[in-house]
Parts: structure tokens; C-alpha cells; sequence
């Protein structure tokens, strides 16, 4: 396996405003053991003709960041402060019909799990009929001519003969693009894409990722990348967004990020990736664990794993700053991450 290498020109954030405006965004969780931040104060915005990539492990908050933005949390899960303006509304300001009128026109999302994120006791026909006969006030005839057009679209043959499946008839990779079609079918503003290559084999990754670029410059899209796989950010993202215990603790262009990270974490998952050059060597990783989330530490998050801890961490969290012009760190020592 090769290094993540970014080979892009970087992209310039302030080129465009954004479409997608999330600012200080927290959502707590209600468990039997007291209230947990799941997420806590994240901010980025999110361009058209851009794919923006929320990267982390699992359990940083990304999913968690996305079904916010959706309104599909769960009942125990509040967004407790923030703003996520979309055009010129703020999402979490709206009450729940306006919401359903935005899903699909103006904000969607493809799940990782399409065998389960699909009805299995519809056809795909019905559901991909159904934003059209909602939203627009189609016939079932003009509603269902939309849909053989988006199954021919995203790379689905035969479609006139395969409206008629149910979703278990269809692969994996199938599934996905089904996903796919069903969430650019109203044109919205901003994808979210959560895990989209998840249990594909890496041919079909590939396929279902060319699917979304293809479907971003058409449609003119924002789409926003939630994934733990760095050379996937390396492929397909012009920006990224670093997530660690719930917070976002790195921005910035790719390129700029991967090749010069400004954070201990970043550094370290990018330290973590086998290179061939090193074939023999011992995998590095990052000691420790991430803190659970019921005792977050006083000051920075990441501090039992940073190879930088000092005092100051210990005792003062480092708020999301700008260190160079389209780029933000969270830790107190950005220029010494290089030693790392």
C-alpha cells in the first residue's frame, strides 16, 4: 500500500460563498448515566462544486454531525446550541413541516447501509417515485418515467424491466446507486454522502465515488464526505475537516492538510498509514484511546495521546484558530506539529 498523497491544487475557501453555513453546532445525548456531548461546537461551511470531507474514527461524531444537520437524530438526541444555516434558513430554527419540505430539494443524504436505509417491502419503482409524487405532485405515469430516467442515470441498466424489483434483487453496489439517485432526485443544494463506499469491494468504490463527482458537477451540488478513509479524502475532497471526541480540530485544503497537518491527530493518522518505501518496519500507530465521552478531561481532548502535551493542555481547551490563510487548528502548538 502507497502513502496518502494528495496531488491537487489546493482550493481556495474563500473563492464561493457558502451554501451551507454550520456554526457551533452541539448535540447532547440523554443516557441513563447522565447527558453526553456527542458533538461539541462544530463549524464549517460547505461550497458548491465542492466536496467538503468530515474525517475521523468512529464514534468522533461525523454520523452524528450529519443526522443532526437531516433531523433524523434520535429522540434522546438534542441539538443544544448552534446554527446550521442552509441558503437563508436556519435548520434547527424550523419547525418539522418546513423541514420535510427542505428534505431531498434542498438538503439529502445517502446512508452507508443501503440494504437497510431502503424499504424492503417496496419496489424501487415506488420508491423512487415517491420525492417526485410529494414534492411536485406527479402522476404515478410521470412519476414513474423520473424514475426509470434516474436508474438510467446512475448506471442501473434495464430500467424499465427492473422498476418492478424489490431492494434485495439488487447487489450492493446497486443498492448504493439506487441510494444515489433517490437523493439527487429533487437537484438539492448540499449532499451528504455518510460512508457511501461502506462493504463495497474497492472496484466498485471507485465506481459509486466517480457516480458522486459526475453527480456533484451536474447537479451543481455541495457535497459533504463523511468517512474514517484517508486516501479516499485524498481522492475525492477539495477540503477536510478533522474530527476527534466530538470536535472539529483541523480545517483546511487537502493538500494543505495532508502534506503540512497543523495538528498532533492529523499528524498521527497520517503517520499511521503504511507506506511501501517502509516495508518491514513496524506499523506506527497512536497510543491510547479516545476519552470516553461521559469524563471528557478539562483542556484539550486529545491531550492523553499528544506527544505535545504540556500544562496549558491540561487545564485550557485550544479553540479552532486560523494559523495560515484557509486553514484552523485546535492545539496550541501548530508550528511544532512537524516534529511529530
Amino acid at each position: 500500500m502507497t502513502a496518502v498523497v494528495d496531488k491537487r491544487p489546493s482550493v481556495d475557501a474563500t473563492d464561493t460563498a457558502p451554501v451551507l453555513d454550520v456554526d457551533g453546532m452541539s448535540v447532547d445525548i440523554r443516557t441513563v448515566n447522565g447527558t453526553v456531548r456527542a458533538v461539541n461546537d462544530v463549524s464549517f461551511q460547505a461550497r458548491r462544486g465542492e466536496t467538503l470531507a468530515l474525517l475521523g474514527e468512529s464514534g468522533c461524531g461525523k454520523s452524528m454531525t450529519a443526522t443532526a444537520l437531516v433531523g433524523l437524530l434520535e429522540p434522546v438526541a438534542d441539538v443544544v446550541e448552534g446554527k446550521a444555516i442552509l441558503g437563508d434558513v436556519d435548520l434547527f430554527a424550523v419547525d418539522d413541516k418546513k423541514r420535510r419540505a427542505m428534505a431531498g430539494t434542498e438538503l439529502a443524504i445517502v446512508f452507508q447501509d443501503a440494504l437497510t436505509a431502503l424499504n424492503p417491502l417496496y419496489t424501487v419503482g415506488t420508491q423512487l417515485a415517491e420525492p417526485f409524487r410529494i414534492h411536485h405532485g406527479m402522476s404515478a405515469k410521470d412519476a414513474k418515467r423520473k424514475a426509470v430516467e434516474l436508474m438510467d442515470r446512475v448506471g442501473i441498466s434495464q430500467p424499465e424491466t427492473r422498476l418492478g424489483a424489490y431492494p434485495h434483487q439488487f447487489s450492493g453496489g446497486m443498492r448504493q446507486r439506487l441510494l444515489i439517485a433517490m437523493a439527487v432526485a429533487l437537484n438539492p443544494s448540499v449532499l451528504i454522502a455518510d460512508e457511501p463506499t461502506t462493504a463495497l469491494d474497492v472496484t466498485v468504490q471507485a465506481q459509486i465515488m466517480a457516480l458522486l463527482r459526475d453527480l456533484r458537477t451536474e447537479y451543481d451540488m455541495a457535497v459533504v464526505l463523511i468517512t474514517h478513509d484517508l486516501a479516499l479524502v485524498a481522492e475525492e475532497a477539495d477540503r477536510v475537516a478533522v474530527m476527534y471526541a466530538g470536535n472539529i480540530v483541523e480545517t483546511g485544503p487537502v493538500s494543505e492538510v495532508f502534506a503540512n497537518p497543523r495538528h498532533p491527530y492529523t499528524k498521527g493518522l497520517l503517520n499511521s498509514v503504511p507506506v511501501t518505501a517502509h516495508r518491514g518496519d513496524a506499523l506506527k500507530s497512536i497510543g491510547g484511546a479516545p476519552p470516553d465521552l461521559q469524563s471528557i478531561p478539562d483542556g484539550c481532548v486529545y491531550q492523553d495521546r499528544c506527544p505535545l502535551a504540556r500544562e496549558i493542555c491540561t487545564t485550557t481547551r485550544p479553540a479552532l484558530q486560523t494559523v495560515t490563510a484557509g486553514r484552523a487548528s485546535a492545539c496550541h502548538f501548530p508550528e511544532e506539529v512537524v516534529n511529530v
